[in-house]
């Protein structure tokens, strides 16, 4: 799992960010049952995940927060 670019995100919509946190959660939810049920042994794509999925939350309050203003 490659880490996702905050400047490559910031070009997106909000709509389209909010797609990537839920295939992101997704795959972390696999990755999770894949390490419990000794399919996979990648610790590090967990963190990656997790790392990913909060770059992509806060892409999205920055948005929203701007919007605001």
């Amino acid at each position: 799992m490659k880490a996702l670019k905050a400047n490559d995100l910031r070009s997106k919509t909000v709509p389209e960010l909010e797609e990537l946190v839920k295939t992101e959660r997704a795959a972390l939810f696999q990755a999770r049952r894949d390490l419990v049920f000794r399919q996979s042994t990648d610790n590090a794509s967990l963190k990656t995940r997790r790392h990913n999925i909060a770059r992509l939350l806060t892409l999205i309050n920055e948005k929203k927060s701007g919007d605001k203003s």
